[in-house]
């Protein structure tokens, strides 16, 4: 299961978001924002606020919460979420709740084979009464449109720097962490990682073409590699651009050997 923007229950920001799921009473919600900002603990939170009255108490655990996610990430490409592993949510969601809501929350739901697709969308068009369906993607345009027009979005932004620091005032700490408090707590709960990851980025920025080159395969052979770099040219916005780039030709299954060599190029102008 991904971190989510909580730590001992706490969610950081999007306070907004928190004062208006109580009021919704969409069956189908697309929670859509980056990666680590909270869209799954907050979804957690909403089940059991659901169940329990809000604000909730912590822990974020019920009987009536089912979590779904990619088993898996692949390191070049996308991930997929087949039938195999959302059919389990039909015969779930075919019982009744214990207390007053089933909360089913679809982790990358933009990741769905169209076989998943479709056996989902009959699902939403005729969802039983005490059932809540949360999709979480990164965006509304990465989800199949017949899914995404059947569910009301919530749209989470970058926990503000002045919010974060009451988990560290350490800059490179909160530039790496790019206003998401999951990749900050991953960050604070091994930071001798985090600082290995740092100092290879460092030296990567400094490094000779063939040795660049050799660095950014071994940073980037980890799942938050391009973070440290992300972190260390964020005040120098046209070095930005090549990582971008090189993100982009990942995850349209371009050679990682032909993307990592440009990069490697890239960087060192």
């Amino acid at each position: 299961m991904a971190s989510g923007a909580a730590q001992g229950g706490a969610i950081i920001g999007h306070e907004a978001i928190l004062a208006l799921l109580p009021k919704l009473s969409a069956s189908t919600l697309l929670f859509t924002g980056p990666e680590g900002v909270g869209r799954r603990t907050v979804a957690r939170w909403y089940a059991l606020g659901l169940n329990l009255g809000f604000p909730p108490p912590f822990p974020f655990e019920h009987p009536d919460l089912l979590e779904i996610a990619p088993k898996g990430k692949a390191l070049r490409g996308r991930a997929e979420i087949p039938l195999e592993e959302v059919e389990p949510l039909f015969a779930w969601l075919s019982t009744h709740p214990r207390g007053q809501a089933k909360v089913a929350v679809l982790d990358g739901a933009h990741l769905l084979t169209p076989a998943a697709a479709n056996a989902l969308l009959k699902l939403l068009e005729e969802p039983p009464a005490y059932a809540r369906l949360i999709l979480i993607t990164p965006s509304r345009d990465t989800l199949f449109p017949t899914l995404a027009s059947r569910a009301v979005e919530v749209a989470f932004s970058p926990v503000p720097e002045e919010k974060m620091r009451v988990l560290t005032e350490d800059p490179e700490l909160l530039a790496y962490a790019m206003g998401a408090p999951g990749r900050l707590f991953r960050a604070l709960s091994d930071l001798q990682a985090f600082r290995g990851r740092m100092g290879k980025a460092k030296a990567l920025l400094k490094a000779g073409s063939l040795e660049r080159l050799s660095l950014l395969k071994e940073l980037l052979a980890e799942e938050e590699g391009f973070q440290a770099l992300y972190a260390l040219l964020k005040e120098r916005p046209e070095r930005l651009l090549p990582l971008f780039r090189a993100q982009e030709a990942l995850e349209r299954y371009v050679s990682p050997d032909l993307v990592l060599a440009r990069l490697a190029l890239d960087l060192g102008l």
